[in-house]
């Protein structure tokens, strides 16, 4: 199995409530009835005050490489990333487990 993480960090001055964030939360929302690879799906705001922290996370997890690999390239996943492009950076990890 593949675990798929991104961490996003809204760009300065974007707030949760910008509708830009809004219609990207919910590209994301529900990816997993969406894309048939998709074996686990948790998304969620960051509870956290700290400074090093990020804003909105992704928990993820696909049978293997190819599978993750189809949903990376999926045009539901695409259009998400477009969105989230416009307002956040991120960082991704994957790995087995």
């Amino acid at each position: 199995m593949i675990r798929h993480l991104v961490l996003f960090k809204l760009n300065e001055g974007v707030e949760r409530d910008d509708p830009r964030v809004v219609k990207g939360e919910e590209a994301f929302r529900d990816l997993d009835t969406k894309i048939p690879e998709i074996r686990f799906w948790e998304i969620g705001w960051n509870l956290s005050d700290r400074p090093v922290a990020y804003d909105f996370a992704i928990n993820s997890s696909f049978d293997d490489a190819a599978a993750l690999r189809r949903y990376a390239e999926h045009p539901e996943h695409q259009a998400g990333v477009a969105l989230w492009g416009q307002f956040a950076t991120w960082v991704i990890a994957d790995y087995e487990f």
